[in-house]
């Protein structure tokens, strides 16, 4: 018996040390990539990086896409996985900062994950017809401040409208917004002169815009959109509207920090390469490297932000 015990104390040391060494080796088979909204841009972006991954990590990114309430249902399954570093999820902020405060046990509050890095920004902004005499964005206010005007939006409490309803919080002015599901419905309402002006995604007004059907007049980052530098933006133009939509992939929460430090940079490095930079120009979401911790903090910052306007707005959740 007690040579049985010596040889179990002896083997211990041993058998502690084998864990670091099994961590060292991740990853050993691919990870699993959830995309939460249906095949995009982004689809694209995550292939490119999966290349990067496959040389750098020994390991693919495989897509899995789970659609369904503005993201909730495909990041509350990478929030509900086994937090090894083997199911990432990839999104704007809003399924994480937005979403909870409007859909009841939504289960991607920010305590619910790691961030893993920051990607690119959906960068967000103003669009009205080429034949309108709206050039900039006091101009609006200002024609906004003599009569009724309206703007469509891909959907209530969207980003893009929450942009304008920082504009209205900063000048005075009152919109009617009017709430669509997706891009194109207002783009082509507002084309049509049934909207005065659209509240958008940028990326997605883009081809009108350098066709000369459509003007872009702000855009709400806190630097200008590299396809449109002319284009100053909202704050440059005297008006404190800031409205980012950082784009980042997401672990579950409790993810080993050592897996999560491998994934970082290996994100950061594929955002470096020129397959995923012409990616990125092709389909015009500026990259927008952000680091875990930084994404963390911001993640926070903004849900809280996000509690108190939606509260203002009266939204209750359903």
């Amino acid at each position: 018996m007690r040579r049985i015990l010596f040889s179990a104390l002896a083997l211990a040391p041993a058998l502690l040390g084998a864990a670091p060494a099994a961590r060292a080796d991740y990853p050993d088979k691919p990870i699993v990539m959830v995309m939460p909204y249906t095949p995009g841009a982004a689809d694209v972006l995550m292939r490119a990086l999966s290349e990067h991954f496959q040389r750098t990590l020994g390991q693919p990114l495989v897509l899995m896409t789970r659609d369904g309430a503005s993201g909730v249902v495909g990041m509350r399954s990478v929030a509900a996985s086994a937090p090894d570093g083997y199911t990432l999820g990839q999104t704007p902020m809003t399924a994480i900062v937005v979403q909870p405060h409007m859909v009841r046990n939504a289960g991607t509050q920010p305590e619910n994950f790691e961030a893993v890095c920051g990607t690119n920004e959906n960068v967000l902004g103003i669009v009205v017809r080429a034949e309108s005499p709206i050039r900039t964005l006091p101009d609006l206010v200002a024609e906004g401040k003599r009569r009724p005007m309206s703007f469509g939006s891909p959907g209530p409490n969207s980003l893009p409208q929450l942009g304008v309803w920082r504009v209205q919080k900063a000048t005075g002015v009152e919109f009617n917004h009017v709430p669509y599901r997706g891009e194109a419905p207002h783009l082509n309402d507002t084309l049509a002169g049934r909207l005065d002006f659209s509240a958008a995604v940028v990326s997605s007004a883009a081809e009108l815009v350098q066709a000369g059907r459509m003007r872009l007049i702000a855009v709400f980052s806190n630097r200008r959109h590299p396809d449109f530098p002319e284009v100053p933006t909202a704050r440059e133009q005297g008006i404190d509207a800031l409205q980012l939509s950082q784009v980042g992939i997401y672990a579950p929460r409790g993810t080993p920090a050592p897996v999560l430090d491998r994934l970082e940079e290996a994100c950061r490095t594929g955002l470096e390469t020129p397959a995923v930079k012409a990616v990125l120009a092709n389909t015009r979401a500026p990259a927008a490297f952000v680091p875990r911790a930084q994404l963390n903090a911001m993640l926070r910052e903004e849900f809280a932000t996000y509690g108190r306007i939606l509260r203002e707005l009266g939204v209750q959740p359903e």
